[in-house]
């Protein structure tokens, strides 16, 4: 399978100011609450046959933010993402399908130390050079995981019947990629 004509070889770069990494999960059955990781480093090493072409990508887990410190700080605390010992999450892309400009990206996904194999449904974005010269790529991904797959089990029965937090969560990204020099 070819790789999009406007996107060359070579190693991109993850511009975390350009990008987001953003989820969702329901709350208490009847809403979702919303947050995103601002801090994220990552390449993608694009190949002559797209299908070896492997993205790397390393997102700080004290970094999340939904708005709501007393929310923020339960999830950086040990019933979630316990920050102090995984400070952490990792996403190995290993194998790229797909045609045009929509791809199935799969890979393993590593969140308090448990790895579990997601496939991300991707699409490119197309690239243009900014006022600064600098060739960028952009991509829409998302995926769905079960958050107990990944040991994140806290949870609170509602009075009502159900629980607080869903265990689905929808991944979302949004990233700003810039060819490396050289």
């Amino acid at each position: 399978m070819p790789i999009p004509a406007e996107l060359s070889t070579g190693t991109w770069n993850i511009d975390n100011s350009h990008s987001e990494i953003g989820f969702s999960v329901r709350h208490a059955g009847i809403s979702k609450v919303r947050g995103r990781f601002s801090d994220v480093e990552g390449t993608l090493q694009v190949a002559e046959e797209v299908a070896k072409s492997q993205l790397q990508a390393v997102v700080q887990t004290a970094s999340v933010d939904t708005r709501d410190e007393n929310r923020d700080a339960h999830l950086k605390g040990e019933d979630f993402f316990n920050v102090e010992q995984f400070p952490t999450m990792t996403f190995a892309g290993k194998d790229l399908v797909g045609q045009g400009n929509e791809f199935t990206l799969h890979g393993d996904l590593t969140i308090r130390g448990t790895t579990q194999p997601v496939e991300f449904d991707v699409e490119f974005q197309g690239t243009a050079v900014d006022p600064f010269g600098l060739t960028r790529a952009g991509f829409e991904a998302t995926t769905t995981i079960s958050r107990k797959e990944f040991g994140l089990t806290w949870n609170a029965a509602l009075e009502a019947g159900g629980v607080l937090v869903g265990d689905k969560v929808t991944i979302i990204l949004d990233l700003s990629l810039v060819k490396a020099e050289g």
